[in-house]
């Protein structure tokens, strides 16, 4: 008889297995309890993979711990939906003033968007500030004065230039597959501060471009999905969380019930453990159950001061959308939520000035900035900056070529995103455009890197953190990704 068949007949089946090893399942158990509270600090340095698995018996569910020293331990997402253009913004270019209406130097990339033409200078001026000098426009004269606490990405490429691929691109790390999306990797990996919230939430969300994608878990666990509150479509006074309450039963009697149907489902999973998928759903379950109780408080921000209201806007008309959504981000993580992704989305204008340029950037600036600035400013004040990466841009720039001719152009070839807090430096600028601002010259940051270097400054290899599908091992950086480790400070 063949030795394996012997060695495998000698093994105890998978019930009596667990029986025998139950202590070492309550360690396991109890180091998931720690991992969950933020208590769990792994200093595991080796090189090997830390991954999970859909279709493997060995799934681990999520990392315990970061993989190093972590400089951040959480992320918002500040979204411009439409791509901001960068040298209207935070990528002055001086050679695009001295040769507008000239043609482009050199040939423009292969694939473009729209018919271009010759070189349109920025209509804004451009400005130093603070103790660092750097240059911002005057389209956002309060983020300005906080430019010391800025790491200006000036580099950031990637490779779509339609917004539906750059927006998965951006968010999941592809344009063309359904991918876990940025948020439910940094999920995965760390898990949750706080048992009774999300660990990823996404306010007001655009549902064009992606969609759900852009914020969906694909194959990792259902718990790792981003939760939304309301949509791009309505005003941030109307986002909340859909079915918070239960009109027909109360709290006891949905208890009841979970545990009825845990029961049901348990007896299911002891006979059927590999189906993961459903010990998900479970975790679902109950999570959903206990934000009943924390939620609502959350949702509402009668208890903050009028000042801090001021200070986010909220007072003015202009402002108090999107004031509301930085608001809600900054209570929300204060509470334990690991990605908060706030976007700025209008329907009518959005940051896509294929015309009128100077209309639509100078609405979109002044219904964000004040808001930026008011939560920068909160965010220090409270202590909770230095540990928070906040990351501002939108899923590519324009072009320093108009657009029939008062428009630009999408351009993914060359843009700039903006860093705050987490441990990177501030009054810093990295990499930069060629002289137009069309390609990244210097210190080019594709995606990927980006990617990868927000892995890191949360304590994780991007490299490391993986997850076994369809028979391959998949990451948020695909094969992809460099850390940028000259921004850390």
């Amino acid at each position: 008889m063949d030795v394996r068949t012997l060695a495998y007949d000698n093994l105890p089946d998978r019930r009596a297995a667990l029986k025998s090893t139950a202590i070492g399942f309550g360690q396991l158990a109890f180091a998931s309890l720690l991992q969950q509270k933020g208590l769990c600090k792994g200093g595991d340095t080796s090189s090997e993979p830390i991954s999970a698995s859909s279709d493997r018996n060995d799934a681990v569910g999520i990392v315990l711990g970061p993989h190093h020293k972590a400089r951040a331990k959480r992320v918002v997402f500040l979204f411009m939906k439409g791509g901001p253009s960068h040298v209207d913004t935070f990528d002055p270019k001086p050679m695009l003033d001295r040769h507008h209406g000239k043609p482009l130097p050199f040939p423009l990339p292969r694939v473009t968007f729209a018919k271009q033409g010759n070189l349109l200078k920025s209509p804004w001026k451009f400005r130093k500030y603070g103790q660092s000098g750097l240059p911002v426009s005057d389209l956002f004269p309060h983020v300005a004065k906080h430019v010391d606490d800025l790491c200006i990405l000036r580099s950031v490429h990637g490779t779509n230039p339609a917004h539906g691929g750059a927006l998965l691109k951006l968010h999941t790390g592809s344009d063309q597959f359904v991918r876990p999306s940025m948020g439910a990797w940094v999920t995965y990996g760390l898990g949750t501060e706080n048992e009774n919230l999300p660990a990823f939430v996404t306010i007001c969300p655009t549902l064009a471009h992606g969609g759900v994608n852009n914020w969906g878990s694909a194959f990792l666990p259902a718990s790792c999905q981003g939760t939304p509150m309301g949509n791009a479509s309505m005003s941030s006074t109307k986002a909340a969380v859909k079915h918070i309450a239960n009109a027909k039963l109360d709290k006891s009697d949905q208890r009841k019930q979970m545990d009825f149907i845990s029961m049901l489902n348990q007896r299911h999973l002891s006979e059927n453990p590999d189906e993961q998928v459903l010990s998900s759903r479970l975790d679902s379950f109950e999570l959903a159950f206990r934000m009943q109780s924390s939620m609502p408080e959350i949702q509402s921000i009668s208890g903050e001061s009028q000042a801090t209201q001021r200070l986010y806007g909220i007072d003015d008309p202009v402002t108090e959308d999107f004031g509301r959504q930085c608001l809600m981000a900054r209570r929300l993580i204060e509470r334990g939520v690991r990605f908060v992704q706030v976007t700025h989305s209008d329907s009518e204008v959005q940051w896509d000035q294929h015309s009128n340029l100077y209309h639509g950037h100078t609405k979109n600036s002044a219904e964000v900035d004040k808001p930026i600035a008011g939560f920068l400013m909160d965010l220090k004040q409270r202590g909770l900056l230095s540990d928070t990466l906040v990351l501002w841009g939108g899923e590519f720039g324009r072009t320093p070529t108009a657009q029939g001719n008062n428009g630009r152009d999408h351009n993914p070839h060359g843009f700039t995103m903006w860093m705050a807090g987490g441990g990177v430096k501030g009054g810093y600028a990295y990499g930069s455009t060629d002289d137009y601002g069309y390609y990244a010259a210097e210190n080019k940051m594709h995606v990927h890197d980006l990617h990868a270097t927000i892995l890191h400054l949360l304590g994780i290899n991007h490299e490391r953190l993986t997850y076994h599908h369809a028979g391959r091992d998949f990451r948020l950086t695909d094969v992809a990704g460099r850390v940028a480790t000259d921004i850390f400070a």
